[in-house]
C-alpha cells in the first residue's frame, strides 16, 4: 500500500461510477474539498472581473506602434488554449497571423514588428517566462497576463510592458475565462478582434445561466452536466467539433476530462476525423463490440462489462460575422449529420451539444460550460477529488530537480 508521503495520497475512488453519489449534495461537496465546482461556477464572474482588470491596464501602449506583423500567444495548458480562442474568435479574416506557442521562448522569426502575449495563471510557468524574456530581448511588444506579484509581473515591469493581473483562486484549468478575456481585449486594442462590452456581458450571462442549470443541487434528470457525466461513465470518450470554434471546445473538454475525471479521451476536428479517425467507430470499442454482442445476455450487465466508445459531437451552426459565405457552415453541418448516422448504425451512442448565442464568444461559452461541469461530476461519481491530481504534482516534482524552497 502506498505511503501518505509518496505522492499517491488521495488515490481513492471506484472503477464503476456511482450515480447515487451525484444525488447527495452534501456528500458531493464533501468530496470536493478544493472547491472545483465553486470555481467552475465562477466563470461568468471571471469574465466580468478580468474585463475590469484589463480596462485598468495601459493597453494603449500596444496600439501606439500600429498593427503588428503577427501575434504570438505563449503559454502551456489552459493558458496555451487562450491562443486558440483568440484565433477562433478573430476568425479567418483576422488581418495578421495569430500563433499559439506552447514551448519555451518564442519562434525564431519574432522581432520588433511582432506582439507577444505571455500567459500564465501562476505567473511562473517556464514557457511564459521564457517567452516574456525573449520578447523583451528582441524588442517585440509584450503584454503579460497572470497572477499578480509574480515573476511574470516583475518581468513585464522591467520591460515596461502592460501587465493584466488575474488573481489565482483555483487551478489554471478552472480559470479559463479569467485568462482568455484579457488576451482577447489585448488583441482588441490592436484592432485584430471585434469583442464589445455587449459580447462580454452576454457571455458572462450565458455562463451564469449554465452554472445555475448545472448546480450541485439539481438532480441528474434536469442537470445537463450530471446527465452527460453519467452517459460518459465507463466509456472511452471521443469528442469532435464540427467547426474551428467547436473544435476548441472539444479540446477543452478533453483536457478537463483527463485532468478532473482521469478519463482517456480523443478530441479534434470533425473534418480531420473524417479522413481516418472515424474508423474508430468500426473498431473493437465501436462496431466490432456491437457485432459480438450476445443477444441473450442481460443488456445492463453486458453494457457494464464492455468498454465502449462514447461519441460527443459539439456542433456550431452559427456564422461568424466576419464570414460572408455559408457554404463552410453547410459542409460542417453535413459532416456532423453523417457522423451521427455512422455512430447510430454501429451501435455507438452519441451525445450532441449545439452552440447557442449571437457572438462567437458566447457560442464558445455555451459549448464549454456544461462539459466543464460534466468532467467534475464524472470525477465525483468515481469518488475522486477533481482538484487534487497526484500525478500532476509528481510530474512537476520529477521534472524540476530544484527544491521549491530554493527557487
Amino acid at each position: 500500500m502506498a505511503s501518505p508521503d509518496d505522492g499517491t495520497a488521495g488515490l481513492t475512488g471506484r472503477r464503476v461510477a456511482d450515480e447515487s453519489l451525484l444525488e447527495d449534495e452534501k456528500a458531493m461537496l464533501a468530496n470536493d474539498p478544493g472547491g472545483m465546482l465553486r470555481a467552475t461556477a465562477s466563470a461568468g464572474a471571471q469574465v466580468r472581473e478580468s474585463a475590469a482588470l484589463a480596462a485598468e491596464a495601459n493597453l494603449s501602449l500596444l496600439a501606439d506602434e500600429g498593427r503588428p506583423r503577427a501575434v504570438v500567444v505563449a503559454g502551456i495548458g489552459t493558458a496555451g488554449l487562450t491562443g486558440n480562442i483568440l484565433a477562433t474568435v478573430a476568425g479567418p479574416r483576422c488581418p495578421v497571423p495569430v500563433i499559439g506557442h506552447r514551448s519555451a521562448g518564442v519562434p525564431g522569426w519574432v522581432g520588433a514588428a511582432d506582439v507577444v502575449i505571455a500567459v500564465s495563471a501562476s505567473g511562473r510557468s517556464p514557457e511564459a517566462l521564457a517567452a516574456a524574456d525573449a520578447a523583451a530581448r528582441r524588442g517585440a511588444r509584450l503584454v503579460a497576463i497572470g497572477n499578480p506579484d509574480s515573476e511574470l509581473q516583475a518581468m513585464a515591469e522591467r520591460a515596461r510592458a502592460p501587465f493584466i493581473p488575474v488573481p489565482r483562486r483555483a487551478p489554471a484549468r478552472a480559470s479559463l475565462w479569467g485568462l482568455a478575456v484579457p488576451v482577447l481585449l489585448a488583441a482588441r486594442s490592436l484592432g485584430l478582434v471585434k469583442v464589445n462590452e455587449a459580447d462580454l456581458a452576454e457571455t458572462a450571462a450565458r455562463l451564469d445561466a449554465d452554472a445555475e442549470r448545472c448546480r450541485p443541487g439539481a438532480e441528474s434528470f434536469v442537470n445537463p452536466a450530471k446527465s452527460l457525466a453519467l452517459d460518459l461513465a465507463g466509456s472511452v470518450p471521443i469528442v469532435w467539433g464540427s467547426s474551428p470554434l467547436a473544435t476548441v471546445a472539444a479540446r477543452r473538454f478533453a483536457d478537463t476530462l483527463a485532468a478532473n475525471a482521469r478519463y482517456p479521451v480523443m478530441a479534434g476536428a470533425l473534418g480531420e476525423a473524417g479522413r481516418g479517425r472515424v474508423g474508430l467507430l468500426d473498431g473493437p470499442f465501436g462496431g466490432l463490440a456491437e457485432s459480438s454482442r450476445d443477444i441473450f445476455a442481460d443488456p445492463d450487465e453486458e453494457e457494464q462489462a464492455t468498454t465502449r466508445l462514447r461519441l460527443v459531437v459539439l456542433r456550431d451552426g452559427g456564422l461568424n460575422p466576419e464570414e460572408e459565405a455559408d457554404e463552410p457552415v453547410a459542409v460542417e453541418e453535413r459532416r456532423a449529420d453523417a457522423v451521427q448516422t455512422l455512430a447510430e448504425r454501429r451501435g455507438v451512442r452519441c451525445d450532441v451539444l449545439t452552440a447557442e448565442g449571437g457572438s462567437a464568444l458566447e457560442r464558445l461559452a455555451s459549448l464549454t460550460a456544461v462539459p466543464d461541469f460534466a468532467s467534475i461530476y464524472l470525477a465525483l461519481a468515481h469518488g475522486l477529488d477533481p482538484m487534487a491530481v497526484p500525478a500532476i504534482n509528481e510530474m512537476k516534482e520529477l521534472s524540476n530537480p530544484m527544491p521549491e524552497a530554493l527557487q
